[in-house]
């Protein structure tokens, strides 16, 4: 009698595809406005691996965890928001305010910067493909985001109440945005979403007013006690430096020379503002100084892997062949956007494709060596480097230099994601060929998206531009922001000498310290509106009380999808509101 044939173990399955590719579209917009508000990009993962064991193995009643690993990784793959909002938003800002001061702004076609996305996203799962076995299988590397997902997609029923919490915080985020949308507040009290806990009693330059987010609470609860340096840098530029400025006399009387002075705006904008950037580029560049051991050890870790091709292992691993084009058609793809910019003649396009497709690698082996040992990804810094780099070596041609930072940003982010799930992919048994064959496939779709939902979050109410970055907008964009002023000084020659020198030196020694990415994390709180920061601030207090009363397991199987869902559901919302109204300027 025959044995009848056991079906293949579910893997890589046309449900986890199209789940991974729906929930990847939907996970990409609504952390793109994530990062234009909070400033720091929310890897997708958690979500996508809850949402997949709820619709896998709930609706479908057969979904494996290695298949659902196969939708979280796809999903992950397809969110390169941080790679896209560091950087493109700075041209659209630099751009405006040009205009808006009677100038020609700066003349950039998307087509080059779409070429350039999607080089990037390849390149960064390309160069990172040859390092898996060495730095998961020998070197075995934390990779902490990685751990947790693979804890996750092991949790068994627990999926189900992680799932219901995450629904709730979706559903709970968005009413309280869509309740703000339709105009809802309180004169003197609540107004442009922002709680005013001043009363008029105390003087607008400490910025008295909390952002009624819950985006930003449920940043915060996932930070914990990490994110407690963040809140800390913004009470201390708020409520110490700029009562300090004031009361010494560094900021104009509310009355001077006959015009009246916002001196909120004035330390913000002459203080605060260059200040922070100073501690956030420092900070960056401390990030990537100290990861420079990563270079020696990813350079091993790629002269290792090559001798290992050999073994029986290599079957588990996508063909050399693939990855060759790959490299070959990104770096078509480069010298084809760089020649289509404005002002870029052939030899410069070459020298720009030779350099961004090299120094793409390097920025790829040093950020997923880091990622791997610490679960920072030094991106701010590699982004500023970038553009600083290529302003110089393209003529300060800002448009053309913003294509590289921008790619660059793009790749690092797909090299570290990707790294992180395979970890996953690792500990739970699935194998590394469907997880790179999956995130190959897609991985391109990504930076797309992310391209689209900032081009319509930037089109504004009135659809002319301005929706973020701009005085008055809800999302400031600090990243964006701090890549702009870089741009601006460089160009105009006028840079703060003074104020970026003592921000730096202060990032570079923050960005020392044993808490990895703390100079950025100053920086950008220095740079960030108070009131988000004190939303985010509240979040970490009630995570690490909750964590105390209750316990980890607590704070990982309830506080975790709940605070997902609260980013989530607020950043949809907010997507939707935009596009509904860029669609109804052309109704």
């Amino acid at each position: 009698m025959t044995k009848p044939q056991e079906a293949p173990y579910r893997e890589l399955t046309f449900a986890a595809v199209a789940l991974g590719i729906v929930q990847g579209i939907i996970l990409n917009c609504a952390f793109c406005y994530a990062a234009l508000k909070l400033g720091f990009s929310i890897g997708g993962s958690t979500v996508a691996a809850i949402m997949g064991y709820a619709l896998l193995r709930g609706v479908l009643g057969k979904g494996t965890i290695i298949e659902n690993n196969i939708n979280q990784t796809i999903a992950s793959g397809m969110n390169p928001s941080g790679g896209v909002v560091f950087t493109l938003p700075a041209l659209f800002m630099l751009d405006w305010k040009l205009r808006q001061n009677g100038g020609d702004g700066i003349n950039f076609q998307m087509a080059p910067i779409l070429m350039a996305s999607v080089a990037a996203a390849v390149l960064g799962v390309v160069f990172i493909i040859p390092l898996r076995k060495q730095m998961i299988d020998i070197d075995r590397l934390r990779f902490p985001t990685g751990v947790a997902v693979a804890t996750i997609l092991r949790s068994g029923s627990a999926g189900f109440d992680k799932f219901k919490l995450l629904i709730f915080g979706i559903v709970l985020s968005a009413l309280v945005k869509l309740a703000f949308v339709l105009g809802w507040s309180v004169p003197g009290l609540i107004e442009h979403e922002e709680l005013n806990f001043g009363f008029g009693l105390l003087p607008a330059y400490v910025t008295p007013l909390i952002a009624l987010s819950l985006m930003n609470v449920g940043a915060g609860l996932l930070a914990g006690r990490g994110g407690l340096a963040f809140v800390v840098g913004g009470l201390v530029a708020w409520w110490v430096i700029a009562p300090v400025a004031v009361n010494m006399g560094w900021v104009p009387s509310l009355t001077d020379a006959g015009e009246v002075v916002n001196q909120a705006d004035y330390v913000y904008g002459e203080m605060l503002r260059p200040l922070g950037i100073g501690v956030l580029i420092g900070g960056a560049l401390m990030g990537v100084i100290v990861s420079f051991p990563a270079i020696k050890a990813a350079i091993k870790s790629l002269a290792d892997a090559r001798k290992s091709t050999g073994d029986s292992v290599a079957s588990d691993e996508m063909p050399i062949q693939v990855l060759v084009g790959g490299i070959v058609g990104a770096v078509a793809l480069f010298f084809s956007a760089s020649l289509m910019t404005e002002g870029v003649s052939v030899g410069q396009a070459i020298l720009a494709s030779v350099v961004a497709t090299l120094w793409v690698g390097l920025a790829a082996l040093i950020v997923s060596q880091a990622t791997g040992m610490t679960d920072i990804s030094p991106l701010s810094g590699m982004a500023l480097i970038s553009v600083t780099l290529m302003m110089f070596l393209l003529n300060k041609n800002v448009a053309a230099s913003m294509i590289v930072g921008i790619a660059v940003c793009i790749a690092i982010g797909q090299a570290a994601d990707m790294m992180q799930d395979l970890k996953t992919g690792f500990m739970i048994g699935g194998r590394p060929v469907k997880q790179q064959l999956a995130q190959f496939a897609i991985t391109w779709l990504g930076p797309l998206i992310s391209i689209g939902v900032v081009y319509v979050l930037w089109r504004g109410p009135d659809g002319t531009g301005g929706g973020f970055g701009v005085p008055g907008s809800s999302l400031p964009a600090p990243q964006a922001g701090a890549l702009m002023a870089i741009i601006e000084s460089v160009q105009s020659g006028e840079i703060p000498v003074d104020k970026y020198t003592l921000g730096g030196l202060v990032g570079l020694i923050l960005g020392a310290a044993p808490m990895a990415g703390l100079g950025v994390l100053i920086g950008l709180a220095m740079y960030l509106p108070l009131s988000i920061t004190l939303g985010y601030g509240v979040g970490c207090v009630i995570s690490i009380v909750l964590q105390k009363r209750k316990g980890t397991q607590y704070i990982e199987n309830k506080v975790v999808p709940f605070a997902a869902g609260l980013i989530v559901g607020e950043a949809l919302m907010g997507v939707a509101d935009a596009l509904f109204k860029v669609l109804a300027g052309f109704i």
